[in-house]
């Protein structure tokens, strides 16, 4: 049964969608603050790389803005969040 290369791009997307879901799982809940900065950084880069995967595979160029707009944004988020969770003289 040949695939086309568009299906494997958005069967691809799908199961990083299902690696998002279980992702959340760990944002919401958890154990500690580093888990959940972890978890959401996770989560921004899961969806620059769901972005980028239906970009390819509808064959959408302006997907692949979204994704560059979105990974910059989810840099600054990370360095935005370490920065106000950092303790004097503690990491995180």
């Amino acid at each position: 049964m040949p695939w086309s290369l568009e299906t494997v791009f958005l069967g691809g997307a799908a199961a990083f969608v299902v690696l998002a879901i279980a992702m959340f799982y760990r944002a919401v809940v958890g154990p500690t603050t580093q888990d959940r900065l972890l978890a959401v950084n996770v989560l921004g880069t899961n969806t620059v790389v769901i972005l980028a995967l239906l970009a390819a595979g509808l064959d959408q160029a302006w997907f692949l803005d979204v994704a560059l707009i979105y990974a910059l944004l989810n840099f600054l988020m990370s360095i935005a969040i370490s920065k106000f969770t950092v303790e004097r003289g503690g990491v995180l």
